[in-house]
């Protein structure tokens, strides 16, 4: 009797532990359920990149037009810029446009390793170093551009406005102040992505990334570069803002004043500045509307969309507003093409500087056409 009694014991205790055990084996399991997402969602979670595909041939294409166009028009800039210099025509805002055009110079030198970058698919075969300084050159060109063309704007609005502070004898100083001060500001925000890792760490299919794919890093790193890109968008506007305020202050200042009667020795109307400077308050607002607004509008949406900081986002509003993105880079790069045009409307030596260039190669070989004809005239009837 005793020894049935303990096997019946001995088969329920081994019953009783056995629940035991599959239900601590439950609790456990949803206890790491629970905890998994928290303590290791970063490192398990792998967010795909979200790219364009069209990119890769429109980049390789336009970068290479822009690389050609945009070397021979900015040359010939600082060569025009170079010359009004030498004959003591440099005031301030030719000081401004040297500055710039150095600016769309160091972002053009750079295009041909972008070139080479979208047509190897996105993939970066040179070193990070490289990467870094070349994405270096393209921010430094976008905030340089922006902040020369708004002070050139500040001073038509002296121009205009206070003749007596835009003509005073300390304009080259302050020129060369402002633009010192333009330089530092830019390349001191450029410093972190100087020294910081152009290409991300975590790859994807082993392709390295140059300045994007950086959805996989750790969540307070993709904050930081959200909050960047942020602050820049938020001083854009600022600038933008400054910029609409004073040229429109100079398109009233401008239509405000009384038409002018013709100059009784030439017969022309005086009124021919006042078009002239209204055409380059169009311009500049132009080249700001057409390059970098739309960029700066896209780019906050776009940045929590490809860190996925927004994760409830469909993976169309992804793509769509990646597709944008990839535009706005392709109308930023006219920037360095149409800032020559500002300066035609902007100075006037400068744009009469260029007919006449323009006015003497065009006799210079109708000269040497005449030449060649007389040349063979001659010769044939001495043969005769």
């Amino acid at each position: 009797m005793c020894e049935k009694l303990s096997a019946e014991d001995a088969i329920d205790q081994s019953a009783a532990l056995e629940h035991h055990v599959h239900r601590n084996y439950k609790f456990c399991s949803q206890i790491c359920k629970m905890v998994t997402p928290t303590t290791i969602g970063n490192s398990s979670t792998f967010n795909q990149f979200v790219d364009s595909e069209f990119r890769y041939i429109l980049f390789t294409i336009f970068y290479s037009l822009v690389f050609i166009f945009g070397l021979l028009a900015n040359c010939y800039a600082l060569y025009v810029l170079h010359r009004l210099r030498e004959s003591k025509a440099m005031n301030e805002i030719r000081i401004y446009m040297t500055n710039l055009t150095v600016a769309d110079l160091l972002f053009v030198v750079a295009l041909p390793f972008w070139v080479d970058y979208y047509k190897n698919h996105g993939n970066w075969k040179n070193s990070d170093a490289l990467c870094r300084i070349t994405g270096s050159l393209f921010f430094i060109n976008t905030y340089c551009s922006i902040l020369f063309l708004a002070v050139i704007s500040i001073n038509r609005y002296w121009a205009v406005t206070r003749p007596l502070v835009a003509a005073s004898s300390d304009c080259w100083k302050r020129g060369a102040i402002v633009s010192a001060l333009i330089w530092f500001v830019t390349l001191a925000a450029s410093v972190k992505s100087l020294t910081d890792d152009g290409i991300p760490k975590n790859k994807e299919n082993n392709i390295s990334r140059c300045f994007e794919g950086y959805q996989n890093e750790d969540y307070s790193t993709k904050y930081a570069m959200a909050i960047t890109h942020f602050i820049i968008i938020v001083l854009f506007f600022l600038v933008f803002l400054m910029v609409i305020i004073c040229n429109i202050s100079i398109a009233r200042a401008l239509l405000s004043q009384p038409i002018s009667q013709p100059q009784a020795s030439t017969g022309k109307r005086p009124g021919g500045t006042k078009r002239r400077a209204l055409r380059m308050l169009c311009a500049v607002i132009g080249v700001f509307v057409v390059c970098f607004l739309p960029h700066h509008v896209v780019q906050g949406p776009w940045v929590l969309s490809v860190l996925y900081l927004k994760e409830d986002w469909s993976k169309e509003t992804r793509q769509s507003l990646n597709d944008a993105h990839q535009i706005t880079l392709v109308l930023m790069g006219f920037n360095c093409l149409l800032d020559p045009l500002v300066y035609c409307f902007a100075t006037t030596k400068f744009r009469k500087y260029i007919q006449n260039h323009f006015t003497k190669v065009k006799n210079k070989k109708h000269c040497s056409r005449n030449t060649l004809s007389t040349a063979v005239s001659l010769k044939s009837r001495h043969e005769n």
